[in-house]
């Protein structure tokens, strides 16, 4: 018979480059999942890991191993060190998401560093890891993976909208969970800070100084992603494919690309959540402090936006790989092919043992 509570750590870091999200949480079942969040904290990048990340997509297959090898050491080491720092004594697994190197479902093809064994040997813990592989495997977009998660721990809202590097949605519609990336959001907007020294907008004020440049807002709304029927999910690729050369064409001020590109991922968003009348959206993600963007998602949506607390907010991501690990150790379905658009559903991941 299957434990009711589990203690895990959650890892998550996701194409925005804020740092690795660490969660030791709890999850309960009785009848319905539950969980509490212990400890949370993101550790950032320093400069030399920041800038191997941020150009992952240019390496050769062979640079990358040679990567993974060392990004799976680091990893291990920053995880010991919130065990360490939290003291944390009972871990039924570490549960890791890894970092997307290459995101290719079209050709079969996704790769997550940090997923290797040695991290297992390395924590001396239980890892549970890898959990996009099978799904592309199984002809599913290997992406997104946290819907289950909105399923079963957050089934009361109508939409879940993550915004991270990208924003990504899920909702319960006709008996079945669905999921799908919508647009770009802190990849690009934090590209274009970047070159005035920022690492991000803060609350969205650079962006809320420049004006619009309809020509430009109108060929971002235009790409054929936007026409494409879920799932489809984006990946760092696409945006040096579609998104930058489209920008860079029109040469125009940062605070102008800034305010044109935040209009464009308030508009594809709010498409999104107006499609059921007086929704409540649960947004989650480091989006949520660019006030000024959900100001605009708000004004052209006119849908109940709720912010949860910080630990959610934040860590949400994180917390919901920790969940995926406990459902693989429970060989319970954590992947949606409804979702990912998979053969099947199927309970995706790999188990280490140290």
């Amino acid at each position: 018979m299957s434990k009711s509570k589990y203690s895990v750590i959650g890892v998550m870091s996701g194409t925005s480059l804020d740092g690795i999200d660490l969660v030791y949480a709890n999850f309960y079942y009785d009848e319905v999942w539950g969980f509490e969040i212990v400890y949370a904290e993101t550790i950032k990048y320093d400069a030399k890991w920041f800038n191997i990340l941020k150009r992952l997509v240019s390496f050769s297959f062979e640079e990358l191993k040679n990567i993974d090898a060392n990004y799976t050491e680091y990893l291990a080491n920053v995880i010991k060190g919130f065990i360490n720092k939290n003291q944390i004594k009972h871990i039924d697994a570490v549960c890791s998401h890894g970092h997307t190197a290459l995101h290719q479902p079209e050709n079969k093809l996704t790769y997550q560093i940090g997923n290797r064994p040695l991290l297992a040997k390395i924590l001396n813990e239980k890892v549970v890891c890898d959990f996009r592989v099978q799904d592309v495997e199984h002809g599913g977009q290997g992406a997104p993976l946290v819907p289950i998660g909105d399923e079963l721990l957050f089934s009361e809202y109508d939409f879940c909208l993550n915004l991270g590097g990208f924003a990504n949605i899920s909702m319960h519609l006709n008996n079945e969970r669905i999921a799908y990336d919508i647009c770009p959001v802190n990849i690009v907007m934090n590209h274009y800070v970047n070159k005035l020294g920022f690492d991000y907008d803060d609350r969205g004020g650079i962006a809320s100084t420049g004006t619009i440049n309809e020509n430009l807002l109108n060929q971002l709304n235009k790409l054929d992603f936007y026409k494409e029927n879920y799932p489809k999910s984006l990946g760092l690729e696409w945006v040096n494919r579609n998104v930058f050369p489209i920008i860079n064409n029109f040469q125009l001020e940062t605070k102008t690309v800034l305010r044109t590109f935040l209009e464009h991922i308030a508009y594809q968003i709010a498409s999104e959540i107006k499609k059921i009348e007086k929704a409540t959206v649960l947004i989650t993600g480091g989006g949520v402090y660019n006030t000024f963007l959900i100001e605009r998602i708000k004004h052209l949506s006119n849908t109940e936006i709720i912010i949860p607390s910080n630990n959610i907010v934040e860590f949400k991501e994180a917390l919901i790989f920790g969940f995926l690990g406990v459902l693989k150790i429970r060989n319970e379905v954590n992947c949606l092919k409804s979702v990912t658009g998979a053969s099947k559903d199927h309970s995706s991941g790999r188990i280490y043992l140290p």
